[in-house]
């Protein structure tokens, strides 16, 4: 290539998602514009790690001697900010798909939400959806890449854009191993040229880089590996400022677990346990768990293998004498020595957990409401401490204030004396579980109730089955044991009567339902439907519909209070006349009325049709 081909540019435009991505950054309001930073050092320093690696296994790089670090210069008269890192750097290719794209599923989506409902966009966001480099546009109008790759046969290229629907890629004269960003500072940003104000912001976000970070002459991260030195000599401080430098996190750690592993397996970690979920939590795959080092050198910033799935909120790192530091990641994937550690980790952030149980229950119910959908996967899928996770288990329950957790042990402690089965009933949230009928009677006679209302329970509860030798019952079963004491007193109409209208019921609605009952349980109410022994939890079958739309609910049991007003009314128009039409509509709007509050009504125009003869009978 002759030199006049050299510096012909490329013009590339952005993907439709990155060009709303761009929109949104530079038109939107940021309470932290100083992130730019902490972002670009921290690209920086995964650079670095990158290279790092690379020089164990690979001896066939460009200036293997070259020293490892992240300079940053500024020019206050032209306003111009520059950071440069002698990491692994960049191909041609490397500038198109990682510079070009989104980083991450759902970014645009929870990005847009936030513009469009005019809420800021904080610096804590940025770096939970991968796009911390894009937050350069916050204080500038173009940005400049100089990058060359680490094999020798790379060529050096610059990277160009302003932040609209375009960039550009050139390639130029041979540079050095590593990436340069350079860009003028907008007016209202020049703060950022001031080596005073670099600093400060720098110490803050990133004192804990683990390469010199250097600001014109002055190295300004001198802090030695944390998790290296001696607990008791190490501020609460220290371990938050690390945890945020660590995770791009604007809040301080709910708590950190400091271990020095020594015996069988030798190793070193500082964990953290965030105080809220990002909002990508649930929806991302490719979280950063646990950062993974070998004699402090990095190795791979995934290890997920070091964690169970329902621990993978656990944010730290871990460094090992053990491990090879030529360590390929499929080695670290089958390693018995990743097992061992996985298990010890496993066990001390339960006893963490328990301690915090015990000792802090405000921060142990903030930890359990943030993470507990997922950590309560563990009972499925953890048997050897299944036991453990059982008493971390928390639920509402009927028993306390809305908002407030109990736990199965201290359910045991406040059931009645002869209550031989801990009660639960499933709903979408407390409001609606307290409108059920099914729960009228078990608030009439005190009897406390589990509320089910995260839809991972559905899938959890199963596994629990019996706690303390007391089985858990949904309420809304029909083998739900239930005093008949409790009904004596109750005005219900005779025996004969009751079995004429039941039998009426059953022949009215057919095949549509399994059974029709007298009851026990509904107080309020004048009926109800129940799930027969052999059908699913209500939830169970709501979720096996949302995964297969033609899954069939099981047929239901329809139980009549009998003595409700409505009930007794249609008793006495039997005896008067079986063949009376109002008495057969009637039957059919409360077995669908039950179905409407199930949520399983298949017919609701129908439902209303009727509803409105009724009220136009009633209003002539």
């Amino acid at each position: 290539m002759n030199e006049s081909e050299k510096n012909i540019k490329e013009n590339f435009e952005y993907k439709a998602e990155m060009k709303q991505l761009l929109n949104i950054i530079i038109h939107s309001l940021y309470t932290h514009p100083e992130v730019f930073m902490r972002e670009l050092v921290s690209n920086a320093s995964d650079a670095l790690n990158k290279l790092r690696f690379r020089r164990l296994t690979d001896s066939n790089i460009l200036s293997p001697e070259l020293e490892l670090s992240i300079r940053i210069s500024l020019d206050k008269e032209n306003m111009t900010f520059t950071i440069e890192d002698t990491g692994i750097g960049m191909a041609r290719e490397d500038l198109i798909d990682k510079i070009g794209t989104v980083a991450s599923s759902g970014t645009i989506e929870f990005l847009k939400n936030l513009k469009d409902e005019q809420k800021s966009l904080d610096g804590q966001l940025i770096g939970q959806f991968g796009v911390g480099f894009y937050s350069v546009f916050m204080v500038t109008e173009q940005i400049t890449i100089d990058t060359r790759s680490v094999d020798p046969e790379g060529k050096s290229y610059r990277w160009q854009s302003e932040g609209d629907d375009k960039f550009t890629i050139e390639e130029i004269e041979e540079r050095q191993r590593g990436t340069r960003i350079y860009f003028k500072l907008r007016e209202d940003y020049k703060q950022y040229c001031d080596e005073f104000q670099v600093k400060s912001v720098l110490k803050k976000y990133s004192n804990f880089v683990d390469f010199p970070l250097f600001v014109g002459d002055e190295e300004i991260n001198k802090v030695t590996a944390l998790w290296h030195r001696k607990k008791d000599d190490i501020k609460v401080e220290e371990y938050n400022e690390f945890y945020k430098y660590l995770t791009n996190d604007f809040e301080e750690p709910l708590g950190h677990l400091h271990l020095a592993i020594e015996g069988n397996i030798n190793f070193k970690a500082l964990l953290f346990v965030p105080q809220t979920a990002p909002p990508s939590f649930f929806r991302e795959t490719s979280d950063k768990s646990l950062h993974l080092y070998s004699k402090k050198i990095f190795i791979q910033d995934d290890a997920k293998e070091l964690l169970p799935d329902y621990l993978k909120f656990v944010r730290g790192i871990v460094d090992t004498e053990d491990l090879p530091l030529n360590v390929s990641r499929e080695v670290t994937q089958s390693s018995p020595l990743m097992t061992k550690i996985k298990n010890v980790l496993t066990g001390k952030i339960l006893t963490l957990f328990e301690e915090w149980a015990v000792n802090d229950k405000t921060k142990y119910e903030k930890f359990f409401k943030n993470f507990g959908s997922l950590f309560k996967t563990g009972v499925n899928s953890d048997f050897s401490n299944k036991d453990r996770i059982v008493e971390l288990y928390r639920f509402e329950s009927s028993a306390l204030p809305k908002g407030e957790l109990t736990s199965l042990k201290e359910y045991c402690s406040r059931m009645k004396e002869n209550q031989k089965e801990i009660y639960y009933i499933s709903g979408d949230t407390r409001d609606s579980i307290m409108k059920n009928p099914n729960i009228e009677y078990f608030i009439a006679q005190n009897l406390e109730t589990l509320f089910i209302t995260d839809p991972v329970d559905i899938f959890t509860i199963p596994y629990l089955h019996v706690y303390d030798g007391k089985s858990l019952k949904s309420i809304e079963k029909a083998d739900v044991q239930i005093s008949d004491e409790s009904q004596q007193s109750r005005d219900r109409i005779n025996p004969e009567m009751a079995t004429s209208l039941i039998a009426l019921f059953k022949e009215t609605l057919g095949v549509q339902v399994e059974d029709v009952i007298e009851s026990k349980r509904l107080v309020e109410s004048a009926a109800t439907l129940v799930v027969g022994q052999q059908g699913l939890d209500v939830q169970m079958e709501k979720m096996m519909q949302y995964l297969d739309k033609e899954f069939t609910v099981s047929k239901r049991i329809l139980e009549l209070n009998t003595s409700h007003p409505l009930i007794k009314n249609l008793s006495t128009m039997l005896i008067a006349d079986a063949s009376n039409p109002v008495l057969l509509r009637s039957i059919w709007q409360i077995y669908e009325g039950a179905l409407l509050i199930e949520g399983h009504i298949k017919n609701p125009s129908e439902f209303v049709a009727r509803m409105t003869e009724f009220m136009t009978e009633a209003t002539n």
